[in-house]
């Protein structure tokens, strides 16, 4: 039987096993054709209590096992994930709108991720610190509990992965709630993988849902971290719950990245990396390149070659054939694109390439003349468009760069010094020398400041053991210690 075989999981939720879900049911559409595609679980407050309470008690055990037991669990994940690769990958391409390539991506990066976080599983868990008394004093790392993690729509499978593998392998629960635009590919699909690879039963569970899942898997009382990745008005309010109610939040959110093409640049290569970082999957990530800021020397040549770039990129249904750029995920994202090229056209910018759309699929759009007020480069657009503006010389690039609300992603194209003196004064979590702002590993640190989030809380042991762990401080005396009274 195929993993993701809809007899499992249609109409269902996961808490170990599959069954109804108190809040009725949830299609899973297909955003290139608008077919339906089956239906999952709707998760209810009700049902993220329950599972929020089952998560608790499954998690004192799974905390007790051997790291050997857990890693083990890990590993077999990531197999599974690798043997059924062409399945998964199927999935992303139809429910997230993505091309072959970023699907198959996806799938690679979620076997890194639990290969990663098996070895997690036996990285050294504490410090011995000095004592002035005569004991041992020692600060060590405990599973922080239950961990809530939800995940976007975009990179559904990787964004999911990234907390629930390390999670799991520390020691914790996970209550996952995918996006419900994309909860087969980014929820039923993990909750497959790790139920075959014998993760013991109660400590994943999947809630799909919106609002009123979302805020239950939050406010929860067994729940003591919230992941979240999406938006950063929503990660605000989640901030604001979880700042109120004493839980640990760990925020990854938005980005308007700025790529800087310095004087000297190969214009090719430099134009090729800028639509890339535009471009791949639709602009629906959080590192799309959203502000080209390119040297007056190369400006013209460069705002031609990449219009040329994108009036030559295909655009259609990622399933029916070779396209480099899929559907816009649903008609509300497709409005919100559409809004912020047509509000920057109205006040003055030029229109190079793009700006028209079919259905779903958006073309990939350039805009020249645009100054640092217009909608499109000031806001985060979360779709294909690449606003162009020039600069005369490395400080106004810096005071450009830096001139944003968010500091997610860097790109600098060009002479080494003058990046590196650049990314020294951009604050921001990921720069990219020679590189588009579009760029991640199972194995780094991941994350963002300001409006972007609070800081690298994902990828990499120290990141991940930081994450998903609380410290507690043991001493060891010898013998009962003596008082005066």
């Amino acid at each position: 039987m195929a993993l993701l075989d809809p007899g499992t999981w249609t109409g269902k939720i996961f808490t170990g096993r599959w069954a109804a879900a108190d809040g009725g049911t949830l299609p899973v559409v297909e955003p290139a054709t608008g077919a339906e595609l089956g239906t999952l679980g709707n998760a209810s407050a009700r049902d993220v209590a329950a599972s929020a309470a089952a998560a608790a008690d499954a998690q004192r055990d799974w905390a007790a096992r051997t790291y050997e037991e857990r890693a083990a669990v890990l590993r077999r994940a990531g197999r599974l994930f690798e043997e059924h690769a062409a399945e998964i990958q199927d999935w992303i391409v139809r429910e997230a709108g993505s091309v072959p390539a970023k699907a198959e991506l996806e799938a690679h990066f979620a076997a890194g991720l639990c290969y990663e976080a098996a070895a997690l599983a036996s990285h050294p868990q504490g410090l011995v610190l000095p004592s002035a008394q005569p004991r041992w004093s020692l600060a060590r790392r405990r599973p922080a509990g239950v961990v809530s993690v939800i995940a976007p729509f975009n990179f559904p499978l990787i964004l999911s992965m990234r907390s629930v593998a390390p999670a799991l392998a520390l020691g914790n629960a996970v209550l996952l709630k995918p996006d419900p635009r994309t909860a087969v590919c980014g929820g039923v699909g993990v909750a497959r993988v790790f139920q075959e690879a014998g993760l013991p039963e109660g400590l994943l569970h999947l809630l799909p849902g919106g609002l009123e899942a979302g805020e239950a898997v939050v406010s929860a009382p067994q729940v003591r971290v919230v992941s979240f990745t999406g938006s950063t008005a929503a990660g605000r309010r989640i901030g604001e719950t979880c700042g109120r109610l004493l839980k640990r939040a760990h925020l990854e959110l938005g980005g308007n990245n700025a790529l800087i093409v310095l004087p000297g640049a190969d214009i090719g290569r430099a134009v090729s990396a800028g639509a890339w970082g535009s471009f791949l999957h639709q602009g629906q990530i959080c590192m799309t390149t959203g502000r080209h800021l390119v040297h007056e020397s190369l400006h013209e040549e460069y705002v031609a070659a990449l219009a040329d770039k994108a009036d030559g990129l295909p655009v259609g249904d990622p399933a029916a054939g070779p396209v480099a750029l899929g559907p816009i995920i649903d008609e509300g994202q497709l409005a919100h694109v559409d809004a912020l090229v047509r509000d920057t056209v109205a006040a003055g910018a030029r229109l190079a390439a793009g700006g028209t759309h079919e259905g779903l699929f958006y073309r990939p759009t350039v805009l020249a003349e645009v100054t640092p007020d217009m909608p499109a480069y000031a806001r985060e657009v979360f779709g294909p468009v690449a606003p162009v503006v020039p600069f005369s010389g490395v400080d106004e690039a810096v005071a450009l760069a830096r001139d944003s609300e968010y500091g997610l992603s860097l790109g600098i194209l060009g002479d080494v010094g003058r990046a590196m003196a650049i990314a020294d004064a951009v604050p921001t979590g990921l720069v990219h020398i020679n590189d588009q702002t579009v760029n991640d590993e199972p194995v780094v640190p991941f994350g963002g400041l300001a409006a972007s989030g609070n800081g690298s809380r994902f990828g990499g042991p120290d990141a991940n053991i930081e994450a998903f762990t609380e410290t507690q401080w043991v001493t060891v005396r010898g013998e009962i210690a003596p008082y005066p009274f």
